[in-house]
């Protein structure tokens, strides 16, 4: 007796519905992680998987796995007895404002800095050029792990042309903010900064000074910051530990 012929459209059917349980979850897990970020389970316990299921009209299966992403995430572990609760803190950073870390998150906790390196290199030449400086010119470069009440947030790598920047080496570099250090060299307000933020994988050496795992994720930020007349004046790349920090601002669109 011939074997039965099974239709080609059932393994189809079966892996869109594999898909399309797949996206139901990852769906649900964005809902879930914004009410954690947002302080949405003030006791820091999730519902239980029913009671998720029925708030959002999800199956069970689906909540199960949005809770698995989530926990892949290290945002949430499952606790005998107690269900789902939230293991990690994220802290906000706005993009809407030129400000320091410390600015920043003083509502959070203690912003130090572990000064790594702090002294005169010759410009690579891309630096040059975003200092607007001729190539090989002496700037000031700065590296700094920064953290927050004692944990690891950022590893931040600075440039400055000499002639702002070289009054900086008699200041405190492990307590204060950059920004405000500048505001004080030069006797008034910075500008504006041009930012680009994008994630990039861990290389070894910022995986290890950030106590982040080899390859994970980190959000890399750009900026370029002014002073009032558009001069450039630092030039920074910073790598924040994307465990850590959730950046977040207000957008305005304007009728023309």
């Amino acid at each position: 007796m011939p074997a039965e012929r099974i239709p080609a459209s059932l393994p189809v059917a079966a892996a869109r519905r594999r898909r399309l349980r797949a996206d139901q979850a990852r769906q649900l897990a964005d809902l879930l992680r914004h009410q954690i970020l947002s302080g949405g389970f003030p006791r820091r316990v999730l519902p239980l998987e029913d009671v998720i299921a029925a708030d959002y009209r999800a199956s069970r299966n689906t909540v199960r796995q949005a809770l698995d992403l989530l926990r892949g995430e290290q945002l949430v572990e499952r606790k005998a007895g107690v269900g789902t609760v939230v293991v990690c803190e994220k802290y906000p950073h706005g993009l809407d404002r030129l400000q320091g870390l410390a600015e920043t998150l003083h509502e959070h906790g203690r912003v130090t800095n572990e000064v790594r390196t702090v002294g005169p290199v010759s410009a690579p030449g891309p630096v040059a050029h975003r200092l607007g400086l001729p190539d090989h010119t002496d700037v000031l470069c700065i590296e700094r792990l920064r953290r927050l009440d004692g944990l690891p947030l950022s590893l931040d790598l600075s440039y400055l042309p000499m002639d702002v920047g070289g009054d900086l080496l008699g200041c405190d570099l492990e307590n204060t903010d950059v920004f405000r250090l500048l505001e004080t060299l030069t006797g008034g307000p910075l500008g504006h900064a041009e930012i680009t933020l994008e994630a990039v994988n861990a290389d070894a050496h910022s995986a290890a000074v950030l106590e982040a795992p080899r390859g994970s994720a980190v959000l890399m930020l750009e900026r370029l910051t002014h002073l009032p007349d558009g001069r450039p004046v630092d030039l920074e790349f910073i790598r924040f530990r994307g465990d850590r920090i959730t950046m977040s601002g207000v957008l305005r669109r304007h009728s023309v």
